[in-house]
């Protein structure tokens, strides 16, 4: 690589922009409003300007937001530039040894012959992993991504003398590194365009403009009650209460309007096989030329957050590259479907990289996977015991292990009529798919061994047999007890499904329990503002039914929406009264459905290697719940609980 390319070669940070109607601390200031309001301030017009003063103290305090600095990547070395051009903090090219960046905090440590300093996370300097590696590697500088946190460099967690290195996972920057090689492949290859009609992303949501107007109508009337509260009659201790609480809402109100604001602010991506325009309301407007674009990578990266203003990362982004590599823009698209952003830039000539791009897996396993030492161990098969899995020798002595815990998961399956099994590591990564037959181990061995073992192991095509042969016996029962009238109906294929509700009982305590703190408040009320309200039994005679009311409405609006569980033969999901479905679960990805009481009773739903999918806050009649999963063939109770009934026979 020629000299004058590196010299142009620099990548810059994201900058967060200047917004003026950005308060400070608006939350302590609308406390503080309410606390001013009580103070025993006797002019109507100095009480409302204090109260008033308080809620736009905030924003008067953010016009003074200056622009801030930017970091920047080049020849030169790592530089902080003030918002004038100027370098506030520099790392010299020359003393720089070698970067390294944790994979967990993004933390960016230099090291230099003098030791190592910690420069801060790439998301607070406004770089992305992939593009400062690319650009770090390209530099010339040695760049390292280590999995795990900050800690791995901390001196008292450093082994000891005696022991031997610790060796530190790079599985992060091998990703980095595949995302890397393709960009090189795709740099300079022609992709032309299958369409050329334009296409159009957009993120518009509804009701925003709605909500802001109805942010700003209650802060209108919030405004009109502290005048009143102010001006019509003296300044009672009910009156200053009132007035508070009125301007603490007002502020709520405007802060929602503007969250809403800018949170629903729509996102436009114009798509054509000659540019890219991309659009965002709150933020800026991105227009890049198709011929400039060598590739498009899509996936999580740092972008502004419309409401802070600050730099967050694990937002979608696509960060367009030259094709000399370097970053021509980092346009968002949180909110935008993924798969029809990378198929709609694909159609129209861009190319498209993924972190989840990978190698894609044929329809048919080979045996391309698996070890070497498999093939020169005589007598080798695959053994499970209480460390994880081994390949033993013909004398039972283990030659090679996976260790427990860097299992992520293992599946039985069959391909073309024989059983095999794949096995994940701990990031989910597949190292292994074999045929059993090579392993030297049977279905039921295998199956049988690491669920007494405690691994993860899934063989959902078994599972499913025995929820069939289950099903099948409790259905022939049903029907040896029904009376003969209804052998005549015809049979049907499935059951309908079951949708579970909370207990009457608990529904009873729950309107019973709001309505008591409901009056348990009114009363206080009225002892706290009898003397502004014509004594004690006045104000009662109008809370305590206000706050009946109030209770009992609420608890009403909330119990007409309630969340259900709906069981079926398909899974378990929660549905609420009026038809929408909170979450589903299908029967292929359930493990089980039953009670955990680690930290609380509470029913969970399981995967098939044990893991928590969902847990349920309401609790519907547990025998009811029950007898509805073994109906319908569900899985009772954890994936790994031991039964005392032989399996059926193996697959």
């Amino acid at each position: 690589m020629s000299r004058s390319v590196l010299v142009d070669l620099e990548l810059i940070g994201l900058r967060a922009p200047v917004r003026r109607s950005r308060p400070v601390a608006p939350g302590p200031f609308a406390l503080l409003s309410l606390l001013v309001a009580l103070l025993p301030i006797e002019q109507p017009a100095v009480w409302m300007g204090s109260v008033v003063a308080c809620n736009l103290l905030p924003w008067l305090l953010g016009l003074r937001a200056h622009r801030t600095g930017v970091w920047r990547l080049s020849a030169a070395g790592l530089e902080r530039l003030a918002p004038d051009g100027s370098v506030e903090e520099a790392y010299e090219r020359d003393r720089i040894e070698e970067f390294t960046v944790t994979a967990d905090d993004e933390v960016l440590t230099i090291f230099h012959k003098f030791g190592s300093t910690a420069a801060g996370t790439l998301t607070e300097m406004g770089f992305d992993p992939l593009t400062f590696y690319m650009t770090a590697r390209r530099l010339g500088i040695t760049t390292h991504v280590i999995d795990g946190d900050r800690s791995v460099f901390d001196e008292g967690d450093l082994p000891s003398e005696e022991d031997a290195p610790r060796a530190l996972g790079r599985r992060a920057e091998q990703r980095l590194r595949d995302q890397e090689a393709t960009l090189l492949a795709v740099a300079h290859e022609p992709y032309p365009a299958a369409q050329t009609a334009p296409a159009t992303l957009d993120t518009a949501v509804a009701g925003r403009r709605r909500s802001v107007a109805l942010g700003i109508l209650l802060a209108l009337l919030a405004f009109t009650m502290l005048v009143r509260s102010a001006f019509d009659g003296g300044l009672g201790l009910g009156d200053r209460v009132m007035g508070g609480l009125w301007a603490v809402v007002g502020a709520v109100a405007v802060l929602g309007a503007r969250r809403r604001r800018l949170t629903g602010a729509p996102l436009s991506w114009a798509i054509t096989p000659t540019e890219l325009r991309v659009r965002h309301a709150t933020v800026a407007e991105w227009r890049v030329r198709a011929d400039h674009v060598a590739a498009v990578v899509v996936g999580p990266g740092t972008a502004v957050d419309p409401v802070t203003g600050r730099l967050t990362g694990r937002h979608t982004v696509a960060t367009v590259f030259g094709h000399r590599l370097q970053v021509l823009a980092r346009l968002p698209a949180e909110g935008l479907d993924v798969f029809q952003l990378t198929h709609a830039l694909s159609e129209r000539g861009y190319q498209i990289v993924t972190p989840e791009q990978g190698v894609r897996r044929p329809s048919q396993y080979g045996l391309a996977g698996l070890p070497d030492i498999f093939a020169r161990v005589p007598g080798g098969r695959l053994v499970v015991d209480e460390d994880g899995i081994g390949w033993a020798d013909g004398a039972g002595d283990v030659i090679l292990r996976m260790p427990r815990e860097r299992i992520g998961g293992m599946e039985l399956l069959t391909v073309d009529g024989h059983a095999w099994l794949r096995m994940y590591d701990d990031d989910g990564d597949e190292f292994l798919a074999a045929p059993l037959s090579m392993l030297r181990i049977s279905r039921t061995d295998l199956r049988e061994s690491a669920r007494r073992m405690r691994l993860p192991i899934t063989d959902a095509e078994y599972d499913a047999y025995v929820n069939a042969a289950f099903h099948g016996s409790m259905t022939r029962i049903e029907s040896a007890l029904e009376p003969s009238p209804a052998l005549t109906e015809p049979e049907t294929k499935t059951l309908p499904p079951v949708q579970l509700d909370v207990p009457r009982r608990t529904r009873v305590l729950a309107y019973a329990v709001t309505a008591t703190l409901c009056e348990l408040v009114a009363v206080l009320g009225s002892v706290w503002l009898r003397g502004d309200l014509g004594g004690f039994w006045t104000a009662l005679s109008w809370a305590a039914p206000t706050g009946l009311v109030l209770g009992l409405a609420g608890t009403w609006l909330y119990d007409r929406n309630r969340p259900q569980l709906r069981i079926s033969a398909s899974g378990i999901s929660s549905v609420t009264r009026l038809g929408r479905t909170e979450w589903s679960v299908t029967r292929q990805a359930l493990g089980g459905v039953g009670i955990d009481e680690s930290e609380a009773p509470r029913l969970v739903v399981w995967s098939p290697v044990g893991r928590v999918l969902r847990r349920v806050s309401f609790p519907p009649d547990l025998a009811e719940l029950r007898r509805a999963c073994e109906r319908h063939g569900l899985p009772w109770g954890p994936p790994d609980a031991g039964h005392a009934a032989a399996p059926p026979p193996e697959l």
